[in-house]
């Protein structure tokens, strides 16, 4: 499981010119899903998620996970284009992104889980839709995790 953490001052998605999802200031989260991920990786993940200290103090230091961010929000959107294969060619080959029958579900334990953990409603978009997704990215801090290749911190 691959993600992009994005802190965001805002972020929006649009589907069919309508607002399915927004939030202000918080994390704005791109999900990319493999046949490999487990829900171990689900959980990897999600309590790295809710523990990134990468908000700013009174100090102005990073040092603040969402959780403790005032009225901060979270939205997680599915996208398959981050499990790409670029190594041949110019064609991106995405046949390492999990097809719907498996990826869905695993999509809607992520959202669960991040949930459970931050305590508030996950915003989200909807999973294989065509969708428009705005941001203002803020820092900008944007952090890319990925379950297969766990780092230590």
């Amino acid at each position: 499981m691959r993600i992009v953490v994005q802190r965001v001052l805002q972020a929006a998605v649009d589907i069919a010119g309508q607002r399915k999802s927004e939030i202000g200031q918080g994390l704005l989260i791109l999900v990319g899903i493999c046949d490999e991920d487990t829900d171990e990786d689900i959980e990897y993940l999600c309590q790295k998620v809710v523990k990134l200290r990468i908000f700013d103090d009174s100090e102005g230091v990073m040092n603040m996970p969402v959780t403790e961010v005032a009225g901060s929000g979270i939205l997680v959107v599915s996208q398959f284009t981050l499990m790409a294969s670029t190594k041949k060619g110019n064609r991106p080959s995405y046949i390492h992104a999990s097809k719907p029958d498996f990826a869905v579900p695993m999509y809607e334990k992520f959202v669960a889980k991040l949930q459970d953990l931050f305590g508030k409603e996950i915003q989200t978009g909807t999973f294989g839709a065509d969708m428009q997704v705005s941001l203002v990215n803020d820092g900008p801090v944007t952090i890319i995790m990925d379950s297969q290749l766990r780092e230590r911190f």
